[in-house]
């Protein structure tokens, strides 16, 4: 699930009570990642690596860059040679 506002916004995966998320802000053009959360129970299933897929496709699809602070999608980052033209 997404929500978003025209400051920013989170990407959602819910199960239950539980919930992971990607938040964002955005400025100028750019998607600024700064936190990724995954509960205990969703852990070792890549839901994180899901979120900042999912964050990286409208990205792409909106025509913004991306400055991801937050450590995980930093990392994500720099495995992922295709997202190498979103940075900003």
């Amino acid at each position: 699930m997404h929500e978003g506002s025209p400051e920013g916004g989170r990407y959602v995966y819910a199960a239950g009570k539980d919930e992971a998320e990607l938040t964002y802000a955005l400025a100028g053009g750019r998607m600024i990642i700064d936190h990724t959360f995954v509960p205990p129970a969703f852990r070792e299933k890549g839901i994180a690596l899901k979120l900042v897929k999912r964050a990286v496709k409208d990205a792409r699809e909106r025509g913004w860059k991306v400055t991801p602070l937050c450590s995980y999608a930093a990392v994500q980052f720099r495995r992922h040679e295709e997202w190498q033209d979103l940075l900003a």
